[in-house]
């Protein structure tokens, strides 16, 4: 079941909690007991060594990042 993230806007506390992906939007209480939150982005890391990179094995290479472009044009 995904877990999302949630940020309580009166107390600053950050919760994590675990839901359909149906409920996806459905706004959260927070711990202490207050409703104005807010649903964080959150980022997912896969790491490890997985059989599916279809480069032999080889580890990839340098991924470019971030930027508005990509990283392309250096901004």
């Amino acid at each position: 079941m995904p877990r999302y993230e949630f940020r309580c806007r009166a107390c600053g506390d950050t919760f994590e909690v675990n839901r359909p992906m149906a409920e996806a939007g459905a706004p959260a209480d927070c711990p202490q007991g207050h409703a104005d939150t807010v649903k964080l982005l959150s980022t997912v890391a896969v790491t490890g060594r997985g059989g599916g990179s279809g480069s032999g094995g080889a580890p990839a290479g340098p991924v470019s990042g971030g930027g508005c472009c990509g990283g392309g044009c250096g901004c």
